[in-house]
């Protein structure tokens, strides 16, 4: 009989890491290595409680950006790691991409999303509202500098992100946020992390920053 991923996950802290993707032209290994020194310095404060575990969001293996740094941090720590993908309905492509190496528990966008729902009804109602909010300021944004709207797929890889980090947090007691770079670009799926913040889904203390002594943008009215 196979186990419960959401039980297996249970057991877990979860490490999600969030940066950039294939366009991404730093050594990986560099950057594994600095995100590593960083987490060690965040868990010799706040200790865990659980073994942990490096959540990964359905990337594809790429020679750069977050998909090579991802397993070069968990090769770091000896960790395994876990998958979450959206459902097929949603984009019928992205999970049969992912890449599964040392991955030892698989989860759909969906059953963290039921989760948080579960104990707070309108919580992914919420989260979808602030993220078409988000998604709004940027394109006006995008519109004064003269670039076209975001792509559509960035509010379901948004939601992914937000529901991931959250679904993790509430079902484990817990979680350790890990970003690539110093600088976080404002178009970038990755800059939705804020909206987790505004909502209180991730406190800003679980967050671990490139840069130490980085100071986290104030969250916006959610």
């Amino acid at each position: 009989m196979h186990q419960d991923p959401l039980l297996a996950l249970s057991r877990y802290h979860p490490v999600v890491i969030e940066g950039m993707g294939s366009h991404d032209t730093r050594d990986p290994d560099e950057v594994a290595a600095h995100v590593a020194r960083r987490l060690r310095a965040h868990w010799a404060e706040r200790r865990r409680n659980k073994p942990a575990l490096i959540v990964t969001q359905g990337d594809p293996l790429e020679a750069r950006g977050i998909s090579a740094i991802t397993p070069r941090v968990a090769s770091e720590f000896k960790l395994a790691r876990g998958l979450v993908c959206l459902d097929e309905t949603i984009a019928d492509y992205h999970a049969p991409n992912a890449d599964r190496d040392n991955v030892i528990l698989e989860l759909r966008y969906s059953q963290l999303a039921r989760l948080l729902n579960a104990r707070q009804p309108d919580a992914t109602a919420r989260l979808e509202a602030a993220v078409e909010r988000d998604i709004e300021r940027k394109n006006a944004r995008r519109h004064a500098l003269g670039k076209k709207p975001l792509k559509d797929y960035f509010r379901d890889f948004a939601l992914l992100q937000e529901v991931t980090k959250a679904g993790c947090c509430r079902l484990c007691g817990g979680i350790t946020v890990a970003h690539t770079s110093s600088e976080i670009h404002e178009f970038s799926v990755t800059s939705f992390y804020t909206v987790g913040l505004s909502l209180g889904w991730v406190e800003p203390e679980d967050i671990v920053a490139y840069a130490p002594g980085m100071i986290l943008p104030e969250p916006t009215d959610p």
